[in-house]
């Protein structure tokens, strides 16, 4: 969606006294908060099961339905804020949640924390878009790059913040704290953005919504996660219930793509898939983004169960990610503006599928220094593909078609991360299990190994549990490197579809859209 934007060589408006950087540290943090809550429940989803009486695999609804209901709330953030006006919407979506967050903190079970988990999500969604639209309408045309690229920061930065922030409240205090930690931001945000930004509220208007739309599309899309989240656990395609997950998921996908394209006012705009570029960069997104996402879960979980780290620690791990992100940012809208973005994208993508193909040759012995490197340096690719790719993007579609176009885009960029979360967690347990069967049939004999050990002064206890712990192990860091290298393919399809992007004709401004 987009606000009725004011003329942007007006004076500054008074803002109730807030200068416009004040209020544009507000709405970033406001998105920041919205963004680091997909991952930071990564690191500390095994203290949470913990805590709850689950078990590992149940624990990743925590961070499944946060996203799912977070990209289902995106579509709706247009008619909302045309109806109530978008700084009503956005403050109030702020409110809700930060209240939502306290009440994740509260839970006694993992089912009432994951419904109250979807419930965040959903009161997410909005400060995404809104978050853009509001930073577009306080400032001049001259600082609107600038403050798109605040924007940016916080949106690339807060997933690798997130594993940080959580091991660290998750080890130091308990695993509520995850959720607390936004409260306080949010109920001071919510009535001071209100009361700064109310001269520039939206007009609104009656309209329809598309009900049937969104109706059908919040089934498939929670069959379908619902569907590989318990996957593993039925056997597949041998449970009766996921069989009828599928066919719920694959009927209301097709009825969602005959309806949406035939309905006048549709809630997802599919009609600009008719721009080659559009398509080509919505082809290579979820690819991306969601191969990052997916090593941002898996890296945690390894280095926790195989590596001995502790929440914190597997946090500052996954957080040198961000250094090279804030760098890359500024790098990468200054190469746009001067070369082909197109190939600013493809050097992004290419770097990170290096990085994902060195990754895969990772081995239960490396140090924290030798993970941190690579982590380190992986930073620098997604700015260079996330920044450009937006402006190449909305640069392919009618004007008209902008706002529509960015929302389709937060719904695809959020529900590749919910996808990606329950795809590699899924590969990765049946790799590990694959992998310890396979070694376990090549220790040859098998008795000797054992026998080895029991010289040694090992009772026969205590030699089974070594060459047991020593097979998963090792079966671990395997389907670990294994995941990397399906990353590491998935970005090299997406460095070769850049390519089916037309050449931009003009300069693009590379950035978040508005």
């Amino acid at each position: 969606m987009t606000a009725a934007a004011p003329d942007r060589d007006a004076p500054r408006l008074n803002l109730w006294g807030l200068s416009p950087w004040a209020a544009a540290v507000m709405l970033a943090a406001a998105n920041f908060l919205a963004v680091l809550d997909t991952t930071i429940a990564n690191v500390s989803v095994p203290n949470i099961a913990a805590g709850l009486g689950a078990s590992s695999s149940q624990g990743e609804w925590v961070i499944t339905s946060y996203s799912v209901a977070e990209a289902i709330s995106v579509p709706l953030t247009g008619w909302l804020a045309g109806r109530f006006g978008a700084v009503r919407v956005f403050s109030v979506s702020m409110l809700g949640f930060g209240v939502c967050s306290a009440l994740c903190g509260f839970a006694p079970s993992l089912g009432v924390l994951v419904s109250f988990r979807v419930c965040q999500g959903l009161m997410g969604g909005p400060l995404l878009p809104l978050s853009q639209t509001l930073l577009l309408s306080i400032f001049p045309k001259t600082d609107q790059p600038k403050a798109m690229a605040l924007w940016a920061v916080t949106t690339l930065v807060a997933p690798v913040v997130g594993p940080i922030l959580g091991g660290t409240l998750c080890d130091n205090f308990a695993w509520p704290m995850i959720f607390w930690v936004n409260v306080p931001i949010a109920l001071v945000c919510a009535p001071v953005i209100y009361r700064a930004l109310r001269p520039i509220e939206t007009p609104t208007h009656r309209e329809g919504i598309d009900f049937v739309g969104l109706g059908i599309l919040v089934i498939w899309v929670a069959a379908l996660q619902i569907m590989l989240d318990i996957g593993k656990d039925n056997e597949w395609f041998a449970s009766p219930t996921i069989d009828a997950l599928a066919i719920i998921a694959a009927i209301g996908f097709v009825l969602f793509l005959i309806w949406e394209l035939t309905e006048k006012n549709p809630i997802v705009p599919l009609r600009v898939f008719r721009h080659r570029g559009f398509a080509a960069a919505m082809f290579a997104l979820p690819l991306v983004f969601g191969g990052f996402f997916g090593a941002n879960v898996l890296t945690p979980l390894w280095l926790q169960t195989n590596m001995g780290y502790t929440a914190t620690w597997a946090g500052y791990a996954c957080g040198m990610t961000g250094i090279l992100a804030v760098v890359g940012a500024p790098l990468a809208a200054r190469l746009s503006t001067k070369i082909d973005p197109r190939a600013v994208i493809c050097i992004g993508v290419s770097w990170l599928a290096a990085i994902a193909f060195f990754r895969a040759g990772a081995t239960s012995q490396m140090s924290f220094s030798q993970i941190a490197i690579w982590l380190f340096l992986t930073g620098l690719g997604m700015p260079m593909f996330f920044l450009p790719l937006t402006g190449v993007a909305l640069a392919s579609v009618d004007p008209e078609e902008t706002a529509g176009a960015a929302g389709l885009m937060n719904f695809i960029r959020t529900f590749s991360g919910a996808i990606a979360t329950a795809i590699v967690n899924t590969s990765w347990e049946d790799a590990a299990k694959a992998n310890q069967a396979e070694l376990a049939g090549a220790m040859s004999p098998p008795g000797a190994t054992l026998d080895q050990l029991q010289a040694f002064g090992f009772s026969a206890e205590q030699s089974v549990a070594a060459v047991t712990a020593l097979a998963r192990g090792e079966a671990i860091t395997l389907a670990t490197n294994q995941i990397f290298q399906a990353c590491s393919a998935m970005f090299v399809i997406a460095a070769l579809a850049v390519w089916v992007i037309p050449k931009p004709k003009g300069p693009i401004q590379a950035g978040p859209a508005h």
